[in-house]
């Protein structure tokens, strides 16, 4: 069986998809994927078994210069490459026009949510099939729904697997003799930072355990702060920009980790690297770190308000009650 699959971004959206898979292919042991993905996430599905083909797209760039785009023949290039095969199925697991109007470009039975399940109900016009699954569940359970739906086979009632084999991001040669964890620090909006002050009180109570903190980054904005926080620690160090695969090969060899609503904690989950998760304006319900050795800590949930060592409120406001002694706690626990 040959499928199509069409699930864009972004990241955590990109990785929920990967136990729907995981599902797939303990059904069909001949099964083909080949997955359309926005070209900055790319590395993630060819790291599962059942991804034959990795077809990068590139709405976000082309959407900017769309004239430059279409006449330097990319676009047409990206509707060559979607019409190469024929499939047995091209499923949207994204729910929107584009990758609706993605999926319709295909060859095969197009399949995906119906209106009153798509995140843009208009989306289900361009399919030939179209299939309920219900809202209120979490990312990973709906896409594994809509698969089994799609592919007619029981949907499984075990807790889904990513798939991912962390023995491919091993390094040849292991020179670490100190435990470490990873904090993913960096997320696309500010309100979801947790504040600056705590990550640096956190970095120096798991330094007091014994523990290095190696700290990533993906941009200027976040490689400063990366260096902000590892300014007063000692065991804290700044990482190199890396590529989604090493940042993986770090998680795998981590004690743990700490992330604030990211896509890089959802990878963290992917590789079943013990984490903690902290939420402030969002919730982690429908789209939280999904797996095992995962604990998600939400502000809402605690009511003291510590202050700071400045004796300032720290800001974002809404994560001062999440002060670190609990995500200290609760990542040792986790450990």
């Amino acid at each position: 069986m040959r499928v199509l699959l069409v699930k864009t971004s972004s990241m955590g959206d990109v990785i929920h998809a990967l136990p729907a898979l995981t599902d797939a292919l303990a059904r069909f042991p001949d099964l083909k994927v080949d997955w359309v993905v926005e070209e900055g996430f790319a590395e993630i599905p060819g790291w599962h078994p059942a991804v034959d083909r990795v077809i990068p797209v590139s709405i976000r760039r082309w959407r900017k210069q769309w004239l430059k785009s279409f006449f330097s023949g990319e676009i047409k290039a990206f509707r060559a490459e979607l019409t190469r095969e024929r499939y047995d199925r091209v499923i949207d697991a994204q729910g929107l026009l584009k990758s609706a109007w993605i999926t319709r470009q295909a060859r095969g039975l197009t399949c995906g949510m119906d209106r009153n399940s798509a995140r843009e109900p208009v989306a289900s016009h361009f399919y030939k099939k179209s299939f309920p699954v219900a809202r209120q569940q979490h990312a990973v359970e709906r896409i594994r729904q809509l698969f089994a739906q799609a592919l007619e086979y029981p949907v499984p009632t075990e807790v889904g697997a990513f798939g991912v084999q962390r023995e491919q991001f091993l390094p040849e040669v292991v020179t670490e003799d100190k435990p470490y964890v990873v904090f993913l620090h960096g997320t696309t909006r500010d309100d979801k930072h947790w504040p600056e002050p705590y990550w640096q009180t956190l970095c120096g109570m798991m330094a007091h355990r014994g523990y290095q903190i190696r700290l990533p980054w993906g941009n200027e904005r976040e490689r400063q702060r990366a260096e902000a926080i590892a300014r007063i620690t000692p065991a804290a160090t700044v990482l190199p920009r890396l590529s989604l695969a090493e940042i993986a090969t770090q998680l795998v060899g981590a004690s743990g980790a700490v992330a604030v609503d990211t896509g890089l904690g959802h990878l963290a989950a992917a590789l079943a690297v013990p984490t903690v998760s902290l939420y402030g304006p969002t919730s982690p319900d429908l789209i939280g770190a999904y797996g095992a050795h995962q604990r998600h800590l939400r502000a809402t949930d605690y009511t003291e308000i510590p202050q700071n060592g400045s004796g300032k409120a720290v800001d974002p406001a809404i994560f001062a009650p999440l002060h670190p002694a609990l995500v200290k706690t609760a990542l040792l626990d986790l450990m």
